[in-house]
């Protein structure tokens, strides 16, 4: 391969890196405590609010469910508004990030439901208000399953990136359609696969040894308390 196509391919790694890197942490940002919000309003839970919890389950269905070429064109509107373009690697970051806070959301509440009861009936008798039982109970239990979360969510982000490289997003993707399929040439597209693979391989891996890292934490914590 070429010095241009490696320094395409270098750019290319770099824009994808920044669009997944952003996104991924504006999703954690945004989705982390709707999942959270989403586990509380429950029935029979901490702060059981029923027109809260269905308002919400049903706006994070609604996004999970859009594919996300669909939901990348139907926000254009809102991606110039914020960023002053709807074309580019920084405009890729909008319908990335909004198509990544339901996914982080609903990952999010299924590890914070699997926190044991027994804990917050604990932490209530006592008297622990609600944000101290999710401060000091729910996410330090649940953060292993919540990290785990967030790394199958920057896998899937950077599939996303890709797809929106086919429609100016840059990064890998644009790199793969431009000069691997309309250009006919092979090489660059088999290198793009190369490194995605490798991309994925390094953030599960990366995922993975911290949300060991971090039950093996809790554990100790769990038994030093007793």
């Amino acid at each position: 391969m070429s010095s241009m196509m490696t320094g395409l391919l270098l750019d290319g790694l770099w824009e994808t890196l920044w669009m997944v890197g952003v996104s991924s942490v504006l999703a954690a940002i945004g989705g982390v405590p709707i999942g959270i919000i989403l586990v509380i309003t429950g029935r029979g839970h901490i702060w059981p609010n029923p027109a809260v919890h269905r308002v919400l389950g049903a706006a994070v269905n609604a996004f999970r469910s859009t594919p996300f070429i669909i939901l990348m064109i139907a926000i254009i509107p809102l991606t110039r508004l914020l960023v002053g373009t709807s074309i580019g690697t920084t405009a890729a970051i909008v319908p990335l990030t909004v198509a990544a806070v339901p996914f982080v959301a609903r990952l999010a509440e299924s590890s914070l439901r699997e926190v044991d009861p027994g804990l917050i009936e604990a932490a209530q008798a006592m008297g622990a208000s609600p944000w101290q039982i999710v401060a000091k109970v729910l996410v330090p239990e649940a953060w292993p399953g919540i990290v785990a979360g967030i790394t199958i969510t920057l896998v899937n982000l950077v599939g996303y990136s890709a797809m929106a490289g086919a429609v100016g997003g840059g990064g890998l993707g644009d790199l793969g359609i431009r000069y691997g399929y309309q250009r006919f040439q092979p090489e660059v597209m088999i290198a793009v696969v190369i490194v995605l693979i490798l991309m994925v391989q390094a953030i599960q891996s990366a995922g993975d040894r911290l949300s060991a890292r971090l039950n093996k934490r809790l554990i100790r914590m769990r038994g030093e308390s007793e």
